[in-house]
């Protein structure tokens, strides 16, 4: 059975356009997904009040900071279509800055959900139209993802270790360009107060954790899916090819 699935899959056409399509795609859904983890898991921040010391920094209560994340949450996340923060007062320009936010967490999760979709319906086409992506260099596109991505958020990884206060004012610069709404003076706006620097710079090493997991995850399933391809064809090779299959005769 494996050695006529085999056969099968090494006579399917190979595109170098669907290989490059895929390897985007994965890109795009592993740093999409790495970065929705700590908008979407809370937990994640409720460990931080007394880790961080929340409730003696601000004078608040923990619930009253867990309802003034929550709402604004609520509000970055599309769940709420008017800005608040629990107690907190806030000015406009803090709002505005929130707005920003919003329009940038929803992006990351319609980029994530469309690039899981593309990625399931390029599946099943392929299945349909018997083609399979192009192996560039002997690898799939999963590892050329991985590689990529991984090499990249290693050296920002790295630069953003060196000096993270630098780090954080290069990333607000470049996501809200000719903007300072993100300077927040805690007297106008103290939700700042329950978002201390050491909060983002825990969610930066979380995102980064992740991805990087998820890269050695796909670089490794390459190379045992390589190594499997190998084995295959020195069987196919030992026993003289398959009569039915045109790859394998000879």
């Amino acid at each position: 059975y494996f050695q006529m699935l085999y056969c099968e899959v090494m006579t399917m056409k190979t595109s170098k356009p669907l290989s490059l399509l895929l390897s985007l795609l994965t890109a795009l859904a592993v740093l999409s997904g790495s970065i929705a983890a700590p908008l979407l898991c809370r937990p994640f921040y409720y460990a931080h009040i007394d880790a961080l010391g929340l409730v003696e920094y601000t004078g608040l209560t923990r619930e009253q900071i867990t309802e003034a994340f929550d709402q604004m949450m609520d509000y970055c996340l599309g769940q709420r279509p008017n800005f608040a923060a629990g107690v907190l007062p806030f000015s406009a320009s803090g709002a505005s800055h929130f707005a920003d936010v919003r329009g940038l967490f929803l992006l990351d999760l319609w980029v994530l959900v469309l690039s899981l979709a593309g990625l399931v319906v390029l599946f099943f086409w392929c299945r349909r139209k018997k083609a399979r992506p192009h192996c560039f260099l002997g690898r799939g596109p999963g590892f050329w993802a991985a590689s990529a991505l991984g090499a990249i958020f290693l050296v920002v990884g790295g630069l953003a270790a060196l000096d993270f206060d630098r780090a954080f004012v290069v990333f607000h610069a470049l996501f809200f360009p000719g903007k300072e709404n993100w300077l927040f003076n805690w007297w106008e706006d103290p939700v700042i107060l329950i978002l201390p620097q050491e909060f983002f710079r825990n969610c930066a090493v979380l995102v980064l954790t992740l991805l990087l997991t998820w890269c050695a995850v796909l670089i490794g399933a390459d190379l045992w899916a390589a190594s499997i391809r190998k084995k295959r064809r020195e069987e196919v090779s030992r026993q003289g090819g398959c009569s039915g299959c045109p790859g394998c005769q000879g």
